[in-house]
């Protein structure tokens, strides 16, 4: 009776989430308590050691990934930084000026100059900076509403497989080294390069070019924007925490640290201290939803990982493990869709306590954490619950569901690709 009940609680909240009716943010605590109630985990204890779940699951689950919480901190902190001084600003005006005025040419130097901008930084305020300087320039030259969203939305993708901020959550979760993500991260990268380039041209060739001004309403604050350009030397500043990460294999926190305290000599702004502190401050503001996802995420963790919950749910994980590398391809690939509207292989959900479940029943940690990763390039662009598409799809008119339908497809046969050489690398 207890695994049956088990199963309907993960049945019904996935249900619930991936029909709107339940925010993912409040959904996975609740999850965590269920979980261990019906487990037999006791609410409270006399006894210091005993695992309850106001303090095993709920006090210890909101500390669990710590790790990754101060890598999201530092990370939004230091794109904010990136923001006040004017580089990301100046990396889309040097793109505009460098690809004239050729369609096709701006679309993809935006690509990836913005690919290079959300490495450093991500979350729906840089989204939102960026799309509101590059998707004007795209749509005045000609590009089409759904094309000038999809340059923003693909190399967003591109850039979170390489911000290191994300990185801590595969750290925390799968106990894989921050140098061994590095090491992976092409794996997850060149086919979701090479797909987003192919997918640009053929979406500007097939949909035409329109000559059209740009006549949507801007925000006050975009109405009257800085232009002037920092410095060039400045401009290989959101790169720095990156090659601190992979070439030098310093940690994540003092690698973002290390590349603000860069930006600020190479950029100089006036006032450091004032940039230094709103950074932060605003920069916690920006990944507000994200801190509350990970405590929600530490709790399932907790919860699902509780000897009395694990020792249920184990022998059905086991039962779905991979255990050759044509089998961990098809699987990973086939059930990739069920990463978006926040279901079971979402990493920023149940995706985590699942992972862990898989690992604790035999897969290699690198195993899953790469098609978790691999599988997440297919959430980043065409899930209609990420904010930064809800966004996008407002700002550009376009239809959020017929960006789902037109990128699945290609996020498909790009997870097909990464997983192939996934399985032949790590299995």
């Amino acid at each position: 009776m207890q695994i049956i009940g088990i199963l309907l609680v993960f049945i019904v909240f996935v249900g619930l989430m991936m029909t709107r009716k339940l925010t993912t943010l409040l959904a996975l605590p609740m999850m965590a308590i269920l979980l261990a109630a019906i487990a037999g985990i006791p609410l409270l204890s006399d006894n210091p050691d005993t695992f309850t779940i106001t303090k095993g699951v709920l006090a210890g689950g909101a500390m669990k990934l710590s790790t990754a919480i101060a890598g999201l901190i530092f990370g939004a902190w230091f794109g904010q930084i990136l923001s006040k001084v004017g580089i990301t600003k100046t990396i889309i005006r040097k793109a505009a000026e460098l690809a004239g005025d050729k369609p096709l040419a701006i679309a993809i130097i935006f690509f990836l100059a913005a690919s290079v901008i959300f490495s450093a930084a991500n979350g729906l305020g840089m989204v939102i900076l960026v799309g509101t300087i590059a998707i004007p320039i795209m749509l005045t030259a000609g590009l089409k509403p759904f094309v000038s969203g999809l340059v923003v939305l693909l190399a967003n993708a591109v850039g979170v497989v390489f911000n290191v901020s994300t990185w801590a959550i595969y750290t925390d979760v799968l106990k894989v080294p921050t140098n061994t993500i590095a090491s992976y991260s092409l794996i997850c990268a060149v086919p979701l390069i090479v797909i987003a380039l192919i997918m640009i041209v053929y979406y500007t060739r097939k949909d035409g070019k329109v000559r059209r001004a740009w006549a949507m309403p801007l925000k006050p604050e975009f109405q009257a924007q800085d232009t002037k350009n920092v410095r060039a030397i400045a401009l290989i500043s959101p790169l720095v925490p990156v090659l601190l990460v992979f070439f030098l294999k310093v940690d994540i926190v003092s690698a973002v640290f290390m590349g603000a305290v860069v930006t600020l000599l190479l950029a100089t702004p006036k006032r450091p201290i004032h940039v230094l502190s709103s950074a932060l401050v605003e920069g916690i503001q920006d990944v507000a939803g994200a801190l509350g996802l990970m405590i929600g995420i530490g709790m399932l963790l907790s919860a699902v990982t509780a000897p009395p919950v694990a020792l249920l749910i184990q022998p059905l994980i086991e039962g779905i493990i991979p255990t050759s590398p044509l089998m961990y391809i098809l699987v990973f690939t086939l059930l990739s869709p069920l990463a978006i509207y926040r279901g079971p292989l979402n990493v920023w959900g149940l995706g985590s306590g699942i992972a862990a479940l898989i690992v604790a029943g035999g897969m290699a940690p690198v195993a899953a954490m790469l098609a978790l990763r691999i599988v997440s390039n297919l959430q980043a662009v065409s899930d209609p619950t990420n904010s930064h598409n809800v966004w996008i799809a407002d700002y550009t008119k376009t239809d959020i569901i017929e960006t789902l339908r037109k990128t699945l497809p290609w996020m498909f046969a790009a997870v097909m690709i990464s997983m192939i050489i996934a399985g032949l690398t790590v299995f």
